[in-house]
């Protein structure tokens, strides 16, 4: 085998290559000049061309892709799994969070730092697109006044909140895991902090996060 490449040098460069070598790489020997900067968008030539074309996508594949579905009719039921495959479906397809909201600023001259499921939501149903962490102050708030929790229980809801605006999904399992684990002694304990409704309770901060009404 190690003979067999050294003898034909140019398959290497090709499996280097993300097109497989399809496309002919072009070498000029002109000094290079400067003559624009301009942002890509893939085949769209403006930003609102590819809002637009992701807007298409999503409507095409919305049967194709399950995760869409949740995340247009039952985002409180979006797994962590589900999530990081949609964002690996998305990146493929040219829809990564970092350029929709690059294109979004471009287009409306807002900057708004919304996550990726935030811009399904607008593209697909028209939702109004709001900053992430803002949706995750807004929906801790709503929780935090919904009781009179005592003073354990509104520290945790904090930092379930501080977790979310970092990983948009927290489930149970997040609770067996890192500072819920560390100093919270894992879901079944923190479960009892909150008097056995700890999962219900994040049912309904997922739920009121992307609440229309909020």
């Amino acid at each position: 085998m190690r003979e067999w490449f050294r003898d034909k040098k140019a398959i290497a460069q090709i499996l280097d290559r993300r097109d497989g070598g399809t496309q002919p790489i072009l070498i000029s020997h002109h000094q290079d000049e400067l003559v624009s900067i301009e942002r890509g968008y893939g085949s769209a030539a403006r930003p609102e061309d590819y809002l637009e074309s992701f807007r298409a996508f999503l409507l095409e594949n919305m049967n194709k892709i399950p995760a869409l579905i949740v995340v247009t009719q039952r985002p409180r039921e979006l797994t962590r799994a589900q999530l990081k495959e949609l964002r690996m479906q998305l990146d493929a397809a040219g829809y990564s969070q970092t350029s929709l909201q690059t294109a979004w600023r471009e287009t409306t001259n807002e900057d708004i730092a919304a996550s990726i499921i935030g811009f399904i939501r607008q593209a697909a149903l028209g939702d109004a697109l709001i900053a992430y962490s803002e949706r995750v102050e807004r929906a801790m708030k709503k929780i935090l006044a919904s009781q009179p929790w005592n003073t354990p229980q509104r520290k945790w809801l904090e930092r379930i909140g501080k977790q979310l605006k970092a990983e948009i999904i927290v489930d149970c399992e997040a609770f067996d895991k890192g500072e819920f684990k560390t100093q919270g002694g894992g879901f079944e304990r923190l479960n009892k902090v909150f008097g056995g409704e700890l999962e219900n309770i994040v049912i309904k901060i997922h739920e009121s996060l992307w609440d229309v009404a909020i």
